[in-house]
């Protein structure tokens, strides 16, 4: 697990997560000119695919989940953040290792190894109140070199963690609590948002692939200026308050994919600009950056050739026998629908509501699929299909709010409280 790989001093304290989050600023950047291993094989959400109901298609998820989040955790306890034989450091093992530390820091008083909201390559979805800390960066990664496999990783399985908080309600505010005179393990909200988007536009990369004229180097540099704010557009979209209730959670992520629309719509035309300025030859450079990261995802997928087949359109989970065994395993792990109803004490009306707010959630499981999408060819092709799975995600996200208005329209404070209460218990 994470924990094993990075937070064997398990009571790491704040200064040093701090001083790690600044040094991951000139990390990234710089380890963009190496490989870019540990990140291939398809990605799942096992840790949220549940319900009454899992067909075939939500049972391939199941499986697929499974066994890369398994491939991924020997891949980080296998791998040292440091960088072997001198090498840079593997910015993906760090960024996993970084937003674990993070989001594990508040919750349980730091004491538990991993959380059940972790992604299958071991980072966060959710570090207290803050909700995809490295936007900005799968922005970058997604449409100048072609890896949507972190952007794939968030789907139904944060959904459902906004719904049900693993933090309590101390703990979350322990994110945006003012500092005391004592360094505190929980990193603040404010250091996750400004210390988790690393940078912006490769510019030094791009132009030493493409050698752009004076024209073409004053284009890169305004898309350069845009991608900088960006990223700061983004950030601004962290949460200053936690976030105590799903109906605030949902609101929170409804914010953090409108900041990474619209800062999807202000790069267009910048991008556009310079490529369009760039003759056939450079725009072939260009593409050998998203070239060169599809042949390193596939090297890594070839040795991670189990988990590769779950994505493959003709894979049928009916003839996997460990995948039957862990279909079982995972409808054990229902929504805590008689828990909800039990605690709440819901009517008719209410378990109907309370039906339609799950059936709701997981049908994102089928909307939003946890396999990398479709790698297109130009720079402005991924910008544009980054931002419609945004799009997407984005009216998921609010169908689920509508369904969580629906079911609390008529639940007393009291209800409400209840209610808010199943997460943090659930994660006892």
């Amino acid at each position: 697990m994470v924990s094993s790989v990075v937070i064997s001093r398990s009571r790491l304290r704040l200064a040093l997560a701090g001083a790690m989050l600044v040094a991951l600023t000139v990390l990234l950047p710089n380890t963009a000119k190496a490989q870019f291993g540990l990140r291939g094989g398809p990605l799942g959400v096992a840790r949220f695919a549940v319900g009454h109901v899992i067909g075939l298609s939500r049972l391939r998820h199941a499986r697929m989940a499974m066994r890369g989040g398994r491939y991924r955790s020997a891949a980080l306890r296998s791998q040292d953040p440091r960088g072997e034989r001198g090498q840079p450091a593997n910015p993906y093992v760090l960024r996993a290792a970084l937003t674990a530390q993070a989001a594990l820091s508040g919750w349980h008083g730091g004491r538990r190894p991993q959380g059940w909201w972790r992604h299958p390559d071991g980072s966060y979805g959710w570090i207290g109140p803050v909700f995809w800390p490295f936007a900005h960066d799968d922005l970058t990664t997604a449409v100048i070199f072609g890896d949507t496999t972190s952007l794939s990783l968030y789907g139904y399985g944060d959904i459902y963690a906004a719904i049900f908080a693993p933090y309590a309600a101390p703990e979350l505010a322990a994110y945006t609590a003012p500092q005391g005179r004592r360094a505190r393990r929980v990193p603040s909200a404010e250091m996750v948002c400004d210390s988790s988007d690393t940078g912006g536009l490769p510019v030094d990369r791009i132009a030493a692939t493409v050698q752009p004229n004076e024209m073409q180097r004053t284009a890169l540099d305004e898309l350069a200026s845009a991608w900088t704010s960006a990223r700061d557009a983004i950030r601004a979209s962290c949460p200053a308050q936690p976030p105590m209730t799903a109906a605030e959670r949902l609101g929170v992520m409804q914010t953090r994919l409108d900041a990474m629309i619209k800062a999807s719509n202000a790069l267009a035309a910048p991008l556009a600009k310079f490529v369009d300025l760039l003759d056939d030859g450079q725009k072939a450079k260009l593409d050998s950056l998203a070239r060169e990261r599809q042949a390193a995802l596939a090297s890594a997928q070839r040795k991670d050739a189990p988990a590769a087949s779950a994505c493959d359109p003709n894979y049928d989970p009916r003839y996997d026998v460990q995948a039957q065994r862990q279909y079982e395993q995972l409808v054990q792990q229902q929504w805590p629908a008689s828990d909800i109803a039990g605690t709440l004490k819901l009517d008719d009306t209410g378990r109907a509501r309370l039906d339609v707010l799950q059936d709701t959630t997981l049908r994102t499981m089928d909307t939003l699929s946890p396999c990398p999408m479709k790698a297109e060819t130009t720079p402005q092709a991924r910008l544009a299909a980054v931002k419609a799975r945004l799009q997407t995600m984005q009216q998921v996200v609010s169908g689920v709010a509508d369904a969580l208005d629906d079911f609390e329209a008529d639940l007393s404070d009291e209800q409400k409280a209840g209610f808010e209460a199943i997460g943090p218990k659930r994660g006892t």
